[in-house]
């Protein structure tokens, strides 16, 4: 047997007048993804837990079948995973995004333009991440490189009580001032972020990237504080062998910590101009090597959602499910052995509010040994209307491996 997640980060959302009155799961084109759930269990889950907040972090850890109540510390020691960090015990990670913020002489007027820097490039962010180890990096504040505007900070001996450390993509467009922590113990990072902005704002790879027109990558800005994880290992939990194919070090660090392979794919982005055949190829490959579950996550619509970009949203749906979604069913088709796939999002990222919610999130189990009544089309309504509501998220793997 074999198993297909496909993880559409925050594909689902709520009608919004950007869409008349519809989301965009009910307008993208998805032949394959509809085709499949007139034969398969459509419904609800509950990813995120009452009390947790809605990150990827948390619900896709629920949709792993890891409970984040037991397994979760925090966002950042994930990522960390990924980058290769090898962390002690007495270590605290934040994720460390780079951003542009407005130029108002006094830091906490500034206002949040664009918590990505303009979708910068790896290699452009590896030279300000460079530049930011250089002048703050210490023997307590160690400064790593990820991918794009995504990085990580590893403080030596530090603590996660640090009040609220807002993320930024939570407050596009607002005034920063009243998201920086007031703890006496974030203190020393919100300075770190000040003093960032002095030397960035001059930065030859700002400079380059205005002069191009450009958003450029001013300030460094500190959230997702943790700890080192506990995962469990994934074959040891569930009797089968993993594999998670993602281009954000966030879902690799989960994979990296429960023992399942990672494979790297060549031009995989996390937005919409993103490797997806690539990310097909890779886990028809894993399948083909005898890997049983292949974990797919795709971060496109969710960062069109956090953009407020309605088309490419849409687009990005039809984008997973034609060069994704198709290619892989057809190879599993034509290996002949008897597959299941779950298709979700694992949180909503509604175009409204440019962040996430902790609403449930529709799904779909499909079997290729038997048809189930199903519905039409998928979307968030269709799967409302069946009834069916996971409230425990971590219990959707359980469904899908039959447990």
């Amino acid at each position: 047997m074999k198993y297909l997640v496909l993880l559409c980060d925050g594909m689902a959302d709520t009608p919004s007048e950007y869409l008349n009155g519809h989301t965009p799961m009910e307008l993208a084109d998805k032949p394959n993804m509809d085709s499949l759930a007139r034969a398969a269990e459509v419904g609800l889950c509950k990813t995120v837990a009452k009390g947790l907040k809605p990150g990827s972090d948390v619900a896709n850890l629920s949709v792993m079948g890891y409970d984040p109540t037991v397994s979760y510390t925090g966002r950042s020691p994930l990522e960390a995973a990924s980058i290769g960090i090898d962390l002690k015990d007495t270590d605290v990670t934040l994720r460390c995004n780079i951003v542009t913020l407005s130029d108002e002489e006094n830091y906490e007027d500034k206002t949040m333009v664009d918590y990505c820097a303009g979708d910068i490039s790896t290699a452009e962010a590896e030279e300000i991440i460079k530049t930011v180890q250089e002048k703050l990096g210490n023997d307590i504040y160690s400064f790593y490189s990820g991918v794009s505007y995504r990085h990580c900070l590893v403080v030596d001996g530090g603590t996660t009580d640090l009040g609220n450390m807002t993320p930024p993509h939570d407050i596009s467009g607002r005034v920063v001032g009243e998201y920086l922590s007031t703890s006496e113990n974030a203190a020393p990072l919100i300075a770190l972020m000040k003093k960032s902005y002095e030397f960035l704002k001059d930065n030859p790879v700002n400079k380059k990237r205005i002069a191009e027109g450009k958003n450029p990558a001013n300030s460094i800005w500190l959230w997702g504080e943790g700890t080192k994880p506990v995962v469990a290992n994934f074959k040891e939990k569930n009797g089968v062998s993993g594999c998670v194919i993602s281009a954000v070090d966030l879902l690799k660090g989960i994979g990296i910590c429960a023992g399942m392979d990672t494979p790297e794919v060549e031009g995989a982005t996390g937005y919409i101009d993103t490797n997806f055949e690539g990310k097909a190829d890779a886990a028809i490959n894993a399948f083909k090597s005898g890997t049983e579950l292949v974990y797919i996550h795709v971060e496109a619509p969710d960062e069109c959602g956090h953009r407020c970009e309605p088309e490419n949203k849409v687009k990005s749906i039809g984008l997973i499910d034609k060069l994704i979604l198709a290619p892989v069913k057809s190879a599993l088709d034509e290996m002949g052995e008897d597959y299941r796939i779950l298709i979700c999002p694992d949180h909503p990222t509604p175009l409204l509010t440019k962040t996430h919610s902790s609403d449930p999130v529709p799904f779909m189990i499909y079997d290729s040994r038997k048809a189930m009544s199903g519905v039409e089309t998928f979307n968030e309504k269709t799967a409302l209307a069946t009834g069916l509501y996971i409230e425990h998220g971590p219990s959707i793997m359980d469904r899908l491996l039959e447990k």
